[in-house]
């Protein structure tokens, strides 16, 4: 009889008695079973048992191996290998452990980490962690800028695509933007790693790489000011500055008639966009207009 037509019937429970004893013959015939019961036993129901699913893959892998030249070709192994692909799927949805938060832009949020360590976030911003190894590893990725209130305790790793900042318990904040990484440390230490350069620091210290320059200075803020609604800069180019307005208010800038790399020194407030545009317009001696709910245009005084 083909076999390929038998195991459809099988699988298909239409086997007739005198096709049920041919099957049953088949030197394969107690792998085949397996496979089956083992395909009925991973369902929803199940999936926190991991350590079954890699029995299963291993029992799978080893019987395949001892078996292929026999049901290679059979559709029962095209069967298989979709069961294993879309467990492999399941499991992967269900047992990653990484937990992501992220915001918008104009919002901000505060969240406790595992071991009560706090950390706000700023405006689009991402953090990513390990929640369930957290007590071994206390580490995560940010994207954006936040402010750490870290508790005491084993090493608490900050990682950016500019840096490495490393801390045991302190509070300091991390900005990481497009050729812009920050850090400044308000309480205890704080250890700076980017590229070759690495610098420890103390309360009161900032360490920055913007454009791929890197400066230290000092700064007497208590605090992160933008999570008290206000963002202040010390000699920053004005395009970061603006940037930096597009994402607290959500809106678009255009510029007319600027340097965009000349430096600006001073803030503006995240609850009033007119106010927030006269701050940072005046002192360069600057216009703005608002074209609309969300479009501004600053110029400058020849526009």
């Amino acid at each position: 009889m083909d076999r390929d037509y038998l195991i459809e019937k099988w699988l298909k429970n239409e086997l007739t008695d005198a096709e049920k004893e041919a099957f049953s013959q088949w030197d394969d015939y107690d792998l085949n079973l397996k496979i089956i019961e083992q395909a009925n036993f991973f369902k929803a129901a199940h999936f926190s048992e991991v350590d079954d699913f890699s029995t299963f893959k291993k029992h799978h892998r080893a019987n395949r191996a001892t078996k292929k030249s026999k049901w290679f070709n059979s559709p029962l192994l095209r069967i298989a290998s979709m069961l294993v692909v879309a467990l492999g799927l399941y499991f992967s949805f269900f047992f990653n452990n990484a937990t992501q938060i992220e915001t918008l832009a104009s919002e901000k949020t505060t969240l406790e980490l595992p071991d009560h360590s706090q950390v706000t976030l700023n405006v689009l911003s991402e953090i990513v962690y390990n929640e369930k190894d957290w007590k071994n590893h206390r580490t995560l990725t940010l994207k954006g800028e936040a402010y750490f209130k870290v508790s005491k305790g084993k090493t608490f790793d900050v990682k950016t695509k500019e840096g490495l900042v490393t801390v045991v318990g302190t509070q300091f904040n991390v900005k990481q933007r497009e050729a812009y990484f920050e850090v400044q440390c308000f309480e205890g230490i704080v250890k700076v790693t980017s590229d070759t350069i690495t610098k420890t620091l103390l309360a009161g210290d900032t360490f920055r790489l913007l454009n791929g320059v890197f400066t230290q200075g000092k700064t007497t803020a208590t605090k992160s000011e933008w999570t008290e609604d206000v963002s202040t800069f010390d000699a920053i180019p004005f395009k970061e500055v603006l940037a930096e307005l597009e994402r607290q208010y959500h809106i678009e800038i255009i510029m007319k008639d600027i340097l965009p790399n000349r430096l600006f020194t001073g803030g503006f407030t995240h609850n009033n966009l007119k106010d927030a545009l006269i701050s940072i317009t005046q002192p360069m001696n600057l216009n703005y207009e608002l074209s609309s709910s969300n479009l501004v245009v600053i110029y400058g005084e020849s526009h």
